[in-house]
């Protein structure tokens, strides 16, 4: 049986984290810098614990007033510091709820700049796996996020996405861009199930781009992120894929 993940960005602040719990397997929790705070982040913990959905730090640039995405230039040394004070805190609220951090994925810009390049990539990687090997690392598909995980033997997750559209070279659309964000819950079940049975999506131009698929976001903070996570969980239940945590 095929299996795949659905994760989703939460402990942001959207309101919406206990309505999108049962549709997902793995939660991206925000470690305070983008969004959220040590309150908002055992409170998300607890309730991933209560649905069983895997428990991830979503860490970011220190950038609140831009929700994380804007792109900063820091040294390879203050990206790991970054990364490490975030996966800290949030480990030890995840302990103290006596649950068990699982994955990593970086926020916004911080995500975007490890997915094109290499030396953040590498930066991000040595610092999940020098926290802790054992956690998984989620990147765009085909991105240097993921290369340079697997240079390094850390586990990846290959991200692909049903709520945003892709250029032809499979990297995302810019949020800048006006067809960046996919609204229709109907198209985006589309671009769903193209990257399940044909292992590509469609880029904006018609271009048919290869995609490897270990887990798709859902973002929280989308218009319509509930009713997107429910179709999308019943679409791929109804095609019999296994949604489980990678």
């Amino acid at each position: 049986m095929l299996t795949i993940d659905i994760n989703c960005d939460m402990g942001e602040g959207i309101g919406n984290d206990e309505l999108l719990m049962p549709f997902i397997s793995s939660a991206n929790i925000a470690c305070g810098l983008h969004a959220g705070d040590e309150h908002t982040m055992k409170q998300t913990i607890e309730a991933a614990l209560r649905y069983d959905v895997a428990i991830g730090a979503h860490p970011s640039f220190a950038d609140r007033e831009n929700f994380g995405r804007t792109q900063m230039n820091l040294a390879p040394e203050e990206v790991y510091t970054l990364m490490m004070d975030q996966l800290v805190t949030i480990d030890r609220i995840v302990k103290e709820c006596n649950g068990r951090l699982h994955h990593v994925k970086p926020h916004g810009a911080l995500y975007n700049m490890s997915a094109s390049t290499p030396q953040i990539a590498r930066t991000i990687a040595y610092a999940v796996r020098d926290f802790n090997p054992n956690l998984v690392l989620y990147g765009l598909s085909g991105s240097c996020s993921i290369i340079e995980a697997g240079a390094i033997g850390l586990r990846a997750a290959s991200e692909v996405f049903a709520d945003r559209t892709y250029l032809d070279d499979g990297s995302l659309s810019p949020r800048s861009q006006a067809n960046a964000l996919i609204e229709d819950i109907s198209q985006s079940i589309r671009q769903v199930l193209e990257i399940v049975n044909e292992k590509s999506v469609t880029s904006v131009k018609g271009k048919k781009v290869p995609v490897v698929a270990d887990t798709i976001c859902i973002h929280g903070d989308g218009s319509n992120a509930v009713g997107l996570c429910r179709r999308v969980y019943q679409c791929l239940k109804e095609s019999d894929v296994r949604i489980i945590a990678p």
